[in-house]
């Protein structure tokens, strides 16, 4: 296979993933699948960020948060942030540096949303969590030190999809209100994989096509499903009124088209975005600042996105 130019730091990560590489991610069961995720990504997340305090707190039906607050005055802008594995994998320790660098980097108290994963909890499980979660924030905005008017969302992958929804039960639902929407390299149409990217990356650039197959199957509850715009925010009908997003996507990534085509349709409705497309870069790039330049770089770009966002 001819495989597209990649960035010097994600051609050394591959190939040490590829040298260890055992069965495929979909091909184990769930529980070993988990195991392999989380260990797999630590090697290349790199230090955890001091951050001046962490707090581990449950709300409602059992959803855990994880809340990053540094060490700033009150009225911190906040970002609500759920996190990446195709609703099946991951959990507030794999994110964990990501979130820390973000409250440090953007003196924002960033809390991470230990939402339920599939296959256990199928669609909309994981959607209510996070709309839940993103409601006690704003409801605890005086506890948390935070501005109720500088509460953005945010996550990568599935949890750039969950972002995305959040944002569009805010809207229809009346609040709360939310400054901004951070979208990084976001799953936003499970109806269809015809796209360039999935053809052009669909094997040999980490996440794949088979990966990303059987990610849907273990979300949703049945085909039709993925028809429904809380699963597939790219068929929503309505993209106004939306709050101002930044999408990040990654040149050699099976999602890359689809997050470009969402951030496309949100400009059109009026909604002011900036898209970042990273050269060279596969999915999970953004998790792995420890090994790729890019990963801090892009980390720095939704710090500063997010200590800016004044709804």
């Amino acid at each position: 296979m001819t495989r597209r130019a990649l960035d010097p730091d994600v051609e050394a990560v591959l190939a040490a993933i590829e040298a260890e590489r055992g069965l495929p991610l979909e091909t184990l069961p769930v529980g070993e699948a988990r195991i392999l995720a989380a260990t797999g990504l630590e090697p290349y997340a790199g230090n955890r960020e001091d951050v001046a305090h962490v707090e581990d707190v449950r709300i409602g039906a059992g959803v855990t948060l994880r809340i990053y607050t540094p060490d700033d005055p009150v009225d911190r802008p906040a970002m609500v942030y759920f996190h990446g594995g195709g609703w099946v994998l991951c959990d507030l320790d794999t994110h964990d540096v990501v979130c820390r660098a973000i409250a440090r980097r953007s003196g924002a108290v960033v809390v991470a949303v230990d939402y339920r994963l599939a296959p256990e909890n199928k669609f909309p499980a994981a959607v209510d969590d996070c709309v839940a979660a993103t409601a006690w924030v704003h409801a605890n905005a005086k506890r948390l030190g935070i501005d109720p008017h500088r509460i953005a969302v945010g996550g990568d992958s599935a949890g750039g999809n969950l972002a995305a929804v959040v944002c569009l039960k805010a809207r229809d639902w009346g609040g709360p209100p939310l400054a901004l929407q951070v979208l990084v390299y976001p799953v936003t149409n499970l109806s269809s994989f015809d796209t360039d990217s999935y053809r052009e990356f669909a094997d040999g650039y980490f996440l794949t096509r088979s990966e990303m197959e059987w990610f849907r199957d273990c979300y949703l509850a049945g085909p039709g499903d993925a028809s429904h715009w809380s699963a597939s925010p790219l068929l929503a009908g309505d993209l106004s009124g939306l709050p101002p997003a930044l999408v990040i996507t990654a040149e050699c990534d099976v999602l890359r088209d689809e997050g470009e085509a969402y951030a496309r349709r949100l400009e059109q409705a009026g909604v002011r975005v900036t898209c970042t497309r990273y050269p060279g870069m596969i999915h999970p790039f953004f998790s792995m600042p420890g090994s790729i330049a890019s990963a801090r770089t892009a980390i720095d770009q939704v710090a500063r996105a997010v200590s800016q966002s004044n709804s």
